[in-house]
């Protein structure tokens, strides 16, 4: 499948790396469908890609990665609307900002991914441990200048 992106060009994409949002994102609601982009074998940042449009693309990351003991609490109601039988068969990934010097991850709207048929969705979590712009790393000052 080939999409187009305003940062890559044309990308082609296997279908498997595509992602659907039913009631799409906080802020996004029209956009249903997203592909998760690698740009490294090695990175920890994807990019989740809009397919249908071309400028609409988000810095995500599993947030495991940065808070072993980060938990993106999911309600039976959740997860029978994504079609999941086990928490454990979720992917989890959070949306990643750069603010000022910093990358900052949303904890508070995780992104929970079904893996095994691809349909996601966007949590509001209302437990007030995690925050919208919890730091995840310090950007060195000529760093963040070319992120920005």
């Amino acid at each position: 499948m080939l999409i187009q992106t305003t940062r890559f060009g044309p990308v082609e994409i296997d279908e498997s790396r595509t992602l659907e949002f039913p009631a799409g994102l906080l802020g996004f609601s029209n956009y249903k469908k997203f592909a998760l982009l690698q740009p490294d074998d090695n990175g920890v940042f994807f990019w989740l890609q809009s397919t249908e449009s071309a400028d609409l693309a988000f810095v995500v990351t599993d947030p495991a990665l940065w808070l072993p003991d980060y938990q993106a609490n999911i309600r039976k109601e959740q997860m029978e609307e994504l079609g999941l039988r086990d928490i454990a068969d979720a992917q989890v990934l959070v949306i990643v900002n750069k603010r000022e010097q910093s990358l900052t991850a949303n904890l508070q709207g995780p992104l929970v991914v079904n893996s095994g048929n691809s349909t996601a969705m966007q949590l509001v979590l209302a437990e007030k441990k995690w925050s919208t712009r919890h730091e995840l790393v310090k950007l060195a000052e000529g760093v963040a200048a070319r992120i920005a």
